[in-house]
């Protein structure tokens, strides 16, 4: 399976504090990754090297195979920030006229917006279950509400690959499940690479194909049912304190240790 992102040797260091350590990462087409970690473990700072707005100091990026300093075509990503933590609730916008900002990016700033741009931005409204809410203000939803139209705003432009960096800092912790079953939606159903970091550990166990533990050096990376037989004691050895991973099957509607 291609690789759509390729770290070798990368390490990063702000002044005198190393917060990535030779880190070897293969993340293939069509995966849906989830990079989990302490608090300070480098996940922001592995997000930032991967979107171009940091520069890696040691070893390489590549990026659909190319190397990140010579890539160009940044609308093949999408990225989702933790906007909904903090969003404007004043913000003058309907759902509709936030998403459609998303085509500015593949179509220019004075381009005429014509009847297929708004069947895409449909699409993408249709595609995380908020098409409803397509004429209210986007100061008038929810946090996990607007988080959704953020990740379709992200959708709209067709990237190949979606990053989010903790999308459910905002969410309710009741809507969270069916949160994450969008995303494992949006991986099968519109083929398109997903990369997430997240808290939730044990909560996105059975939605994603591949997890990463990272604390400042890469302690794991491989196919979740590997990490779900990691024991205790191999993952108080990435957090740096005891951990148990509560893990919840949603086939049998059980949970499980």
């Amino acid at each position: 399976m291609q690789s759509i992102i390729e770290i070798n040797h990368l390490s990063y260091r702000y002044e005198r504090d190393t917060v990535l350590e030779n880190i070897n990462m293969s993340i293939p087409d069509g995966s849906f990754l989830a990079i989990v970690g302490p608090n300070g473990s480098g996940k922001s700072t592995l997000l930032k090297l991967i979107l171009g707005l940091l520069k890696p100091q040691k070893g390489e990026i590549l990026l659909f195979g190319q190397n990140i300093n010579k890539f160009k075509d940044w609308q093949k990503i999408g990225y989702v920030s933790q906007k909904a933590n903090s969003f404007n609730s004043g913000f003058p916008a309907t759902v509709f006229e936030v998403v459609a900002s998303g085509l500015t990016k593949r179509l220019g700033l004075f381009t005429f917006f014509k009847k297929e741009h708004a069947k895409k931005v449909n699409e993408a409204l249709d595609a995380v279950g908020m098409k409803r809410f397509s004429g209210r203000n986007i100061g008038e939803l929810s946090g996990g509400q607007q988080q959704r139209v953020f990740i379709a705003r992200a959708l709209v432009s067709e990237p190949s690959l979606l990053i989010l960096d903790e999308p459910t800092v905002g969410v309710d912790a009741e809507n969270v499940q069916s949160f994450y079953q969008m995303l494992g939606e949006l991986n099968k159903n519109r083929d398109i690479t997903l990369l997430l970091v997240t808290h939730d550990i044990g909560t996105i166990s059975d939605r994603v194909t591949h997890v990463a533990c990272l604390n400042k050096h890469l302690h794991f990376h491989g196919e979740t049912a590997e990490f779900e037989q990691l024991n205790a004691d191999g993952l108080s050895k990435v957090y740096g304190h005891d951990v148990h991973l509560l893990t919840h099957h949603h086939e049998h509607g059980g949970v499980s240790k």
